[in-house]
């Protein structure tokens, strides 16, 4: 019996072969993963582990796709993305939320809204899953998780563990932490702070409208693609300076409305993306001496 007769008969429906990934992705691109296997729960998720233990596949976490350029070859090995057992939100004390990992932002912020929490009116701004937002301390506003996290629980992909790492333990710098890569966040805990709900709903208002205002909406893009560097020195403002505000690959250009969103106008590929990403990399580099960092992960062949 092959591996993947066995992988098969072992996971029946949440394993999938040559899955096309452009599904997944906000940008709409992306090749086949070999193997895309979408587990129901933990214990699902922690035998697939230990099965993996012999297989020794590669494995690569796909989150809600809001943030990731996935290559037009595609992933080599098992892309694990969380079902929808992993989604949904837990009142667990008057100022604790606890969230699956594949809960999606805006979704927590309306959820801590209708229970008279606020802090967490940022995350309706946030284009991504909770899990994927932990990891990339995602944030806007003067927000990030880090400033609302308690705690998050993960499995050890390689020792078949499951943990709950708190908040004080995890290294938090700008756009990520210091979380290994051996881990995938199963749940996380958040806190807000008791607010009238009509107090926390004006301010989400204003969060939206503002990002309304200075970013494109109805476009396959995945967000801001360089990190900031600094408050002072934004990213976009940068790219405007060194002239690529017009600059285009294929079907794929910078936004005219934010210099820092990418957008795949319909026909482009993965490759104009990048392409795109390394034309204006190289032309900032040369006209301010600045090497800018990439927000976006890019992942695959």
């Amino acid at each position: 019996m092959s591996i993947n007769q066995k992988l098969i008969d072992k996971f029946n429906k949440n394993i999938f072969y040559n899955a096309e990934l452009s599904n997944y992705s906000w940008f709409n691109l992306g090749g086949p993963a070999e193997i895309l296997f979408k587990p129901e729960n933990k214990k699902q998720l922690m035998d697939f582990f230990k099965e993996n233990q012999k297989n020794k596949f590669k494995i690569t976490i796909l989150g809600a796709g809001s943030n990731t350029l996935i290559r037009d070859r595609g992933i080599k090995g098992v892309v694990i993305k969380l079902g929808s057992n992993f989604s949904y939100l837990k009142l667990i004390d008057e100022n604790i939320i606890e969230v699956g990992a594949a809960t999606l932002d805006r979704k927590i912020a309306n959820f801590a809204k209708e229970n008279g929490l606020s802090d967490l009116e940022f995350l309706s701004c946030i284009p991504g899953s909770i899990g994927g937002s932990v990891i990339m301390n995602s944030g806007c506003y003067d927000y990030d998780i880090s400033k609302v996290l308690i705690s998050v629980n993960v499995i050890d992909i390689n020792k078949c563990i499951e943990k709950e790492i708190k908040v004080e333990d995890i290294d938090f710098f700008y756009r990520g932490t210091d979380l290994s890569n051996d881990l995938i966040i199963t749940s996380v805990k958040l806190k807000g702070i008791p607010k009238k709900k009509d107090e926390i709903e004006k301010r989400q208002i204003q969060f939206l409208e503002r990002k309304k205002l200075s970013q494109p909406s109805q476009v396959k893009t995945c967000g801001s693609t360089f990190k900031n560097i600094s408050n002072e020195k934004k990213a976009w403002k940068i790219i405007k300076e060194s002239g690529c505000e017009e600059f285009k690959e294929g079907d794929a250009e910078i936004s005219k409305k934010h210099c820092n969103f990418f957008v795949n106008n319909g026909k482009a590929k993965s490759s104009d993306i990048e392409k795109l990403i390394n034309k204006v990399k190289k032309t900032v580099n040369e006209k301010s001496g600045i090497n800018l960092e990439l927000e976006i992960k890019i992942i695959g062949d």
